[in-house]
Formats: C-alpha cells, sequence, structure tokens
C-alpha cells in the first residue's frame, strides 16, 4: 500500500507543479515604453513558451486521470496478474512518453530563453531581459518548476516500470509470475 500512496503524492506534486509551469508562464507578460512607443513581451511572442503552456497543462491533466484511475488500478492487482499486464504496459508506456514529451518541452523553451537572454548578433534577435526584467524572471522561476516536475514525473516513471515487471517472474524471461 505504500507505494501507491508514494505514487499518488508524487503524482499530485508533479500536477501542482505542472499548473504552476503553465500559469507562470500563460499570464506573464510586461509593458515597456521605449521611444514613445508601447512594446509589450509575453510568452506569445516566443513559439517554444507556447508549447510549453500546451504541454505541461496536457501532462497535468493525464496524472490527474491517472490519479483518479488509480482506485481501479489498486482493484485490478487484487484480481488476476494475467488481467493486469495490459494495464499495467499501457500506464508505463504513457508514463515513459509523458516523461519524455515534458522534458523536451521544458528544454525547447530554456534554449529559447537562453536566446533571449543573450540575444543573437548575426540574426540581429535583441536582449530582451535587459529592458523585461519581471518577465525574465518569471519564465526562469516557471523553467525551474518544470524541470522540478519532470523530476517528480521521473519518479512516477520509475514506479510504473516496477509495478510493470513485478508481475513478470524472475527466472524465467517474459513469463507472468504463477499465482500464489
Amino acid at each position: 500500500m505504500g507505494i501507491q500512496i508514494t505514487e499518488a503524492l508524487l503524482r499530485l506534486t508533479a500536477i501542482s507543479l505542472l499548473v504552476l509551469t503553465a500559469c507562470l508562464v500563460g499570464l506573464d507578460s510586461q509593458r515597456k515604453v521605449i521611444f514613445y512607443i508601447d512594446k509589450k513581451a509575453s510568452y506569445k511572442d516566443l513559439r517554444a513558451l507556447v508549447g510549453l503552456v500546451y504541454i505541461t497543462s496536457l501532462a497535468a491533466a493525464y496524472n490527474l486521470v491517472q490519479l483518479s484511475c488509480s482506485s481501479f488500478s489498486a482493484r485490478c492487482k487484487r484480481s488476476s496478474l494475467q488481467s493486469c499486464r495490459y494495464l499495467a504496459w499501457l500506464r508505463f508506456i504513457l508514463d515513459q512518453a509523458a516523461v519524455y514529451v515534458v522534458f523536451a518541452g521544458n528544454l525547447a523553451a530554456t534554449q529559447h530563453a537562453l536566446l533571449v537572454v543573450t540575444g543573437e548578433d548575426n540574426f540581429q534577435w535583441l536582449k530582451w531581459c535587459d529592458k523585461y526584467t519581471r518577465f525574465c524572471v518569471q519564465i526562469g522561476g516557471s523553467l525551474l518548476c518544470g524541470f522540478v516536475a519532470s523530476l517528480a514525473m521521473i519518479f512516477i516513471a520509475s514506479i510504473s516500470a516496477f509495478n510493470l515487471f513485478r508481475l513478470y517472474s524472475p527466472t524465467s524471461f517474459m513469463r507472468l509470475k504463477p499465482k500464489s
């Protein structure tokens, strides 16, 4: 029962961090008057941040669905191992995919944010963070939350791998354990 509680707490942590990431990025904007022109920096100006909002929102929804389905999984563990095998494989594959997608989205957003911080003279991209400091600090905090959420999801994927492979016999390759 302890591993189920740990998985539920990790999923709640991941959900809260993913929602926090999506909100921090999605609600971040800053206006500044530069040479009598009103300019606004928003997450919509950077495509990687738009993708990050969608990815983290979908990952939070996925973890919420998995959390709500945990009672069904608990009933499945009490029934036959044969019927649980397909559900365990599905959860394992989806958890792995969710971790990879969230981590890749955070890395892409971090790379795009670094271009905003440093600028690029060859492409004539200006530095934003010297003009829009609050915007950059808030994006940095949201990226940190996203990476911590990715770490929590790595632990969740490890638990789902454990739940899958404990169904199989340690002595026979890909054979289910006999009923005990």
